[in-house]
């Protein structure tokens, strides 16, 4: 059974974050990956229904997320590295179909999973990035006091 506490979507993040960065490096299927986490990690406090969601979603709107990001960056896409564009994929994600999930959320997810696993000042690229994203897709949120 899938736990939804927001401990347990921290950890479906970070498991997904880790099943990007696997995919770029070894090019193998989303499928494939989250199969391989299933078997070889304890799921029992990760919301496992959300890391499904999360990787099936980014990967069906792998496109359409890296050109809502690409127009927010100071250089190319490709150019990142893979945690970067992981972590930024993840809150993408987020701002983009899970309005459900205030933007402050997804962002500060998202810089955590850059601090925890990118280079020292990913953080600030993927902060930036997201903030961006956030005033062109969460306007309506923007303006809530």
């Amino acid at each position: 059974m899938s736990k939804t506490t927001p401990a347990a979507r921290s950890k479906a993040r970070r498991f997904v974050l880790q099943a990007l960065y696997q995919m770029s490096l070894s090019g193998c299927s989303s499928t494939d990956v989250e199969t391989q986490f299933f078997q070889d990690h304890d799921m029992k406090r990760v919301d496992t229904l959300y890391l499904h969601e999360l990787l099936t979603g980014i990967n069906a709107n792998r496109t359409e997320l890296k050109t809502a990001v690409a127009t927010k960056l100071d250089r190319e896409f490709d150019e990142l590295d893979p945690v970067e564009s992981a972590a930024l994929y993840v809150g993408a994600y987020e701002l983009l179909y899970r309005m459900d999930i205030p933007y402050r959320v997804s962002i500060s997810e998202s810089v955590e999973l850059a601090k925890k696993f990118g280079a020292s000042e990913s953080y600030k690229l993927v902060n930036t990035v997201l903030d961006e994203l956030a005033k062109t897709h969460r306007q309506a949120e923007l303006k809530q006091p």
